[in-house]
This record gives structure tokens, sequence and C-alpha cells, in this order.
């Protein structure tokens, strides 16, 4: 995938493409997609993706917290991954936020990115105040020269699949149904940062990650069973509490750390990607430390467990 991240560009020649922010790059993103390389092959045509470096609204409202699924690299990672020729990534800047539908599609998508056929989810919208309708889509497409073609939702057993539903899913411990909707593990990436080493006291070592976006959503508290990627290419099964660590006083501060099973060795400054893969409990307060250290030991057993049987 050859990624266009500035305007004006040269057309890379007629193109068949989508519009969106793709966060999560989930499984309705990825059958749009499939749609679209399906579209350009049969034209003769490249594919192409167009999308956002920076979620629209928060440029309109700089408050905004997106609760991003996949920041910009995670998201143009997985992107590549789906085979499409090109990804358009613009900058969604005030010039282009006061666009119409149409001059977008004329002079964004016509004249800059070559675009001859266009996919539109069933409810998609786009241009100033997102007013516009999927027949003026069409009536705008044939005054200019672009082909519109509308898709039909990705429903698998009648869920709509979209990013906000997997963001409710993670906030409300549904790990399993999340991934299932993206279609992958949901994942962390972050450096390991020195700790309190309260853990290594307890007879758990952790590591504690800080994560590399702000506006990465965090799931809900809890423990997860999760894969270990390291940057040296090894994985190992890992034990994750997200939370506030309530036993040991810690306050308000939420903190993201794992316990890597069967690793000993030093990851400070390093960083890994944390798959989630099982949500094992909620975070809850024990009444003393011996009574959370048995807890840790039940919740180890039941990541060996499901790692094995995983």
């Amino acid at each position: 995938m050859q990624i266009i991240d500035h305007l004006p560009l040269t057309a890379p020649g007629p193109c068949v493409a989508t519009i969106g922010f793709f966060d999560g790059v989930h499984c309705g993103h990825r059958y749009l997609i499939e749609q679209v390389k399906s579209e350009a092959r049969k034209a003769g045509m490249s594919s192409m993706l167009i999308t956002f470096s920076v979620h629209p609204r928060k440029v309109m409202n700089p408050g905004f917290h997106p609760e991003l699924l996949t920041p910009q690299n995670e998201k143009l990672g997985l992107l590549a991954k789906t085979g499409v020729d090109y990804c358009v990534v613009l900058d969604f800047t005030p010039a282009i936020a006061i666009l119409s539908a149409r001059e977008f599609m004329e002079d964004i998508l016509y004249n800059h990115c070559g675009v001859r056929s266009l996919l539109i989810g069933y409810d998609h919208r786009f241009g100033r105040g997102r007013s516009e309708s999927f027949e003026d889509y069409l009536q705008y497409g044939k005054q200019i020269g672009i082909d519109i073609i509308q898709t039909a939702a990705y429903q698998p057993e009648g869920v709509y699949i979209s990013s906000s539903y997997i963001r409710q899913c993670l906030k409300n411990s549904l790990l399993s149904k999340a991934n299932e909707a993206l279609g992958y593990p949901y994942f962390l990436d972050g450096v390991v940062t020195g700790g309190y080493q309260i853990g290594r006291k307890l007879g758990f070592p952790t590591a504690n990650l800080l994560i590399d976006d702000a506006d990465k959503l965090i799931p809900a508290d809890g423990v997860y069973a999760v894969e270990v990627h390291l940057g040296n290419g090894m994985n190992y099964a890992g034990m994750l509490n997200i939370g506030q660590r309530p036993t040991i006083d810690n306050g308000m501060k939420r903190t993201i750390e794992v316990h890597i099973l069967d690793f000993n060795g030093d990851l400070y400054d390093q960083t890994i990607r944390l798959s989630l893969t099982h949500f094992i409990r909620p975070e809850v307060k024990f009444g003393s430390l011996d009574d959370l250290v048995a807890q840790l030991h039940r919740d180890e057993a039941a990541v060996r467990q499901l790692t094995t049987s995983h």
C-alpha cells in the first residue's frame, strides 16, 4: 500500500475509492474495502482509501476526546494488510471542513485523487454539515464524472458492526464481542516505565505500560489474559491489570501493568504490544494483601488454562 499524505498530489491514475476514518479497521471496514478492491479489479483501476490524519470532530472541537481504537500509526499498519493499492491521508483543515459535498467530490476526489468510482456506505455522510443524501451524491457524481456505488452494511447475525459498537463493548468488559467485531484481539502499544515494584514484593512482578497515544481507548478496569509481543519478536502469555489497584490504596491513578508469565528480564524503556484475548474478572478491593495474592494465583491459573486452550 502506498501512502499519500499531502496535497496537491499527482493522481496515480483512475481509482475506485471509498472515504472513512476507519478507526479500528474492523470487520465492517474490511468488508467495505474488499468491495472497493473487487470493483477496482472489474474496472481495471487502482483501489484507494481516503482517510484523515486526525478525527474531524477533534479539529472542529479541540476539546473533543475521540477515544480511538487505533491511533494513526496503528490504523495505517492495519490498512496496509488489506492489500489496497493507495491510502490518501488528508489533514482535516478548516479549508476542507467548509467544502460542500460537491466541492469535495470535484476538487479533492476527482481532480486530486483521480477517483472515478466512489463506494459509499448506506449511512455515510460527508461535506459541510453532512446534510446531503446519497441521492445528492449520485447527482453530483453524474455531473462531475464519478460513478457512485452504494454498499450494504456489514451485519453478521443482525449486529451492525461499527467503531462505536466496539468502543461500548470494550467499556463494558465485553472483550470477546469487541474482538469478534474487530476480527483480531484489541491491543495496547506502549513503553515500559518504572513503577512502585509492589507486584514484585507480592511475587508477581509487573511491567508498567505508558500508552503511546493519549487518545487511545483503554478498556474497562479489570484483569485480562493477554499475549505480550516484545520488540525482539518473542511472545509470552501475560496477566494484565487495568485500574486503580484499590487494595494497595493507589488513589485515583489508573495504571496498566502486566505480569509476563515465565519471563525474567529487563524491559524498561522498551516498546511492547499487549493483545487482549480474554476478560478474566473486574477489579475489586480485597480485605488483605494475602487475599489479593491468593486471587492473583487463581488469575494466573486461569490465564495459563486459557492460553493453553487458545
